[in-house]
């Protein structure tokens, strides 16, 4: 039976997904996580403890591992994992993106250096240090511009400002996240950097694509039916098939492709993040990994395969090159936290469930927690799930179900 090795933090949503992908296919997962696991000294060969913060550390780690219990394949789940899994898989010999690839798609400033050398259409940029003086920086810039860190994900940390004023503001807010002592161990080196890019406005789209030694196959591109204009960048609603017309859909995989030959990914997920204006399409990011958050969900393929299953197929060598997203229209709404504070409770649950083409309300946080919205946040309330014969059918199941849901959220006693 094939072993894979499963790189994942305890504080993702995908570990029941790739978990149960494994067993569906049959195969023997590995679990490698940043924290010891219970049972980890009686299942030996099971789980592995590593340290994400450490890639080259924990790459010997399971090259040690290997040496005992044998990998076909290592698989890393979030960004904070893929490093470590490419220096792994490089070391092991088995299928894997070159590590400087993964490293460039981790740093959003050495992404942006390469994909502006390589002609790729993306945002003016600058880099500066967290000890900058904001008002010298700013009188460098021409806005609107967005302010934001070099290695977090989900919009975190991004803000629009559209005067010095604003810029300041954005930078010293950012400079505080960026101080935490759990993002700056997080980022090391990088989070004593900032990025500043020109605004780039049009709608925003993502692809989810599978490389297979440079090609690239699209899964599925996904409409964002919400404007994101700022100050902040929180995403709500993902819908596929994307509704724009084919030739731009043509222009959004050409611009993709072109980014990731730039980047010199050639194994695996990838997740593209664009605008698209009047110039055509522009690359915002590219991830060498799949969509984040329960978003996966929304995505089946024939057979009945999920993303992850998919993902693992890839890693392990089969073909998947003629593999197709189901016909129905698909799509989710990650639940936006209104404002900070304790959540309390969550009405009209029933009710949202009850609309029709809804498949699934997931909610993530549970209640008497913290709730903190971005830029600094980085969790959402929750997920809603819709599946209908169109994707307007689709996104009006989402609007009302959530339009159906209310949240207690109370201030945080000081």
């Amino acid at each position: 039976m094939p072993r894979l090795l499963l790189l994942m933090t305890t504080t993702t949503y995908r570990a029941s997904a790739f978990l149960d992908a494994a067993r569906r296919l049959q195969v023997t997962a590995v679990v490698g996580s940043n924290q010891l696991q219970a049972l980890e000294a009686l299942t030996p060969g099971s789980t592995l403890t590593l340290d994400f913060f450490h890639p080259e550390e924990a790459a010997r780690t399971i090259t040690a591992f290997a040496a005992r219990y044998p990998l076909d394949a290592v698989v890393g789940v979030d960004d904070d994992t893929t490093l470590a899994a490419a220096m792994a898989a490089e070391a092991l010999g088995v299928s894997h993106n070159a590590v400087a690839s993964v490293a460039a798609a981790r740093n959003k400033h050495q992404m942006r250096q390469l994909l502006a050398a390589g002609g790729v259409p993306s945002p003016r940029f600058a880099c500066y240090g967290i000890d900058d003086d904001p008002v010298e920086v700013a009188r460098q810039l021409t806005f609107p511009c967005v302010v934001k860190p070099l290695f977090l994900a989900a919009s975190r940390g991004v803000i629009r400002a559209d005067d010095t004023k604003q810029f300041i503001a954005a930078f010293q807010r950012l400079v505080a996240l960026l101080r935490r002592p759990e993002v700056a161990m997080r980022g090391g080196a990088l989070a004593h950097q900032l990025l500043v890019e020109a605004f780039i406005p049009g709608q925003e789209v993502a692809l989810e694509g599978l490389l297979t030694r440079g090609q690239l196959k699209v899964l599925a591109l996904f409409d964002k039916p919400d404007p994101l204009d700022g100050p902040f960048f929180e995403e709500t609603l993902y819908v596929t098939p994307s509704r724009l017309p084919a030739a731009v859909q043509a222009a959004i995989v050409a611009c993709t492709t072109r980014a990731v030959q730039v980047l010199g990914l050639r194994e695996g997920p990838v997740h593209a993040e664009l605008r698209v204006n009047d110039q055509g399409p522009w690359i915002i990011e590219v991830a060498a990994r799949s969509i984040g958050g329960l978003c996966s969900r929304t995505l089946r393929f024939e057979a009945g395969h999920s993303l992850e299953e998919v993902i693992l197929r890839h890693a392990l060598g089969h073909d998947v090159t003629s593999c197709e997203r189901d016909l129905h229209a698909s799509g989710v709404m990650m639940l936006p936290i209104p404002h900070r504070g304790i959540l309390r409770a969550i009405h009209g649950q029933e009710d949202a469930r009850c609309v029709p083409d809804i498949e699934a309300l997931s909610l993530t946080i549970p209640l008497g927690q913290e709730v903190i919205p971005l830029p600094e946040g980085d969790r959402y309330l929750g997920f809603l799930f819709a599946r209908a014969a169109t994707p307007d059918g689709v996104e009006i199941a989402l609007r009302t179900a959530h339009a159906r849901l209310s949240f207690v959220i109370t201030p945080v006693e000081s």
